[in-house]
């Protein structure tokens, strides 16, 4: 089973009624390939010298994809940008920044290759399953960037308030996709670790040179280098750990809930985890309405979640305890920014106009592709979709 194999095998396209009328914010459209989210809209904050806070998007969308999703500046120049895997159309103003409400679905096309006839028609079954059970809500393995089956999450350590285990994470751990001049900064990094001086001496200028300035002056302070960090990366850090959290709940809930024989095990990054399968109308329809509580220091376990299902809190409490937590250590005591975000996430989500067809797969002789079309409500992953219907044989 293969994906994303040719160019266009993997598309999704940002669904909004956000449209241009007028105001303060110049409206994108932001088309890329072969890019993070990230990355992009840091080169074009690069080459138009626009600060960060003045750029607004959505939601985070795959970097092996030809993906289409907005974004606006404030004061942003009427203009638009072509650069390789990357293309900016200036949409016109609008009176807001646009954010991840504005986001109405995802629409996803996606190609799987290389299935033998008997897999493609596996698959096709499991599509219909999908179609009356849905998905567990899980997040995807986007969510968690650079952590690896190690699971040291460096917002764990940052809860646990293991601070300089945290920025060293964060700072000089090696990712698969950093550039070589990441490369050459983590390893110079690495190498002279607590030595500052010499790290403020052979760093080119970066954000990390910064914090090493700042560590220069302050050398035990590692909680205030923490503090002085980009704001959307440690944001991107905490959602992170959150997502971990709230899939290892959804992962023990469904698991003491459905019978074995109403679940399929589906391999993640990190772990493998239940989906429901074959359930009753009824069942269906009770799962369909209930929702879980992100893990935050704000959530209590007093709290009257609306469509929580009744047994939340001991199985929350359960999850903190594997991870050697309590809730209230998810404030990070000493930092006022970042912060866990407080809300509820649908255990399942329903994908909507779901369609999938097989065909002669051009770049596997004798082998069957599957194609398929739906659309995904904000905050869920399609790829969850595909490991559903490939899972077994």
């Amino acid at each position: 089973m293969k994906i994303k194999q040719a160019a266009d095998d993997f598309r999704v396209e940002e669904l909004t009624d956000f449209v241009p009328s007028a105001g303060a914010f110049a409206l994108y459209q932001l088309h890329k390939t072969g890019w993070t989210t990230h990355d992009a809209l840091n080169t074009v904050r690069r080459l138009w010298q626009v600060p960060p806070q003045r750029l607004s998007f959505g939601g985070l969308k795959d970097r092996h994809a030809q993906t289409l999703q907005h974004f606006t500046i404030e004061a942003g120049p009427p203009e638009s940008l072509d650069q390789r895997g990357l293309r900016v159309t200036y949409l016109g103003q609008v009176p807001e920044p646009f954010a991840s409400r504005h986001i109405r679905a995802n629409r996803f096309l996606i190609v799987i290759r290389d299935l033998t006839s008997a897999r493609a028609e596996r698959a096709l079954t499991a599509l219909d399953e999908v179609r009356g059970d849905g998905l567990a809500n899980y997040f995807d393995d986007q969510r968690f960037g650079s952590v690896e089956a190690d699971r040291d999450f460096i917002a764990r350590r940052m809860v646990r308030g293991e601070w300089e285990q945290a920025l060293k994470l964060a700072l000089a751990a090696p990712y698969e996709f950093d550039r070589a001049p990441e490369k050459k900064v983590k390893a110079t990094l690495r190498a002279n670790w607590g030595d500052w001086k010499a790290c403020r001496s052979k760093l080119p200028k970066c954000h990390a040179q910064t914090l090493v300035n700042f560590l220069a002056a302050n050398p035990s302070d590692f909680r205030g280098a923490i503090a002085g960090m980009r704001a959307d990366m440690t944001g991107l850090y905490l959602s992170a750990y959150q997502s971990h959290l709230w899939n290892q709940f959804l992962d023990r809930w469904l698991s003491k809930n459905l019978p074995e024989e109403h679940r399929v095990a589906v391999r993640l990054k990190l772990d493998a985890v239940p989906m429901p399968r074959r359930l009753a109308v009824e069942r269906r329809a009770e799962l369909s309405r209930l929702m879980l509580p992100l893990p935050s220091a704000r959530l209590h376990y007093e709290d009257a979640i609306p469509n929580a299902p009744v047994d939340w809190q001991e199985v929350l409490s359960d999850v903190l305890k594997a991870e050697q937590i309590e809730l209230d250590q998810l404030k990070l005591h000493g930092l006022r920014r970042p912060f866990f975000s407080r809300g509820e996430r649908a255990i399942i989500v329903h994908p909507a106009n779901l369609r999938g067809e097989l065909s002669p797969d051009e770049r596997h002789a004798g082998q069957t592709k599957l194609t398929l079309e739906f659309d995904m409500p904000r905050g869920s992953y399609a790829t969850l979709l595909v490991k559903r219907v490939t899972t077994g044989g």
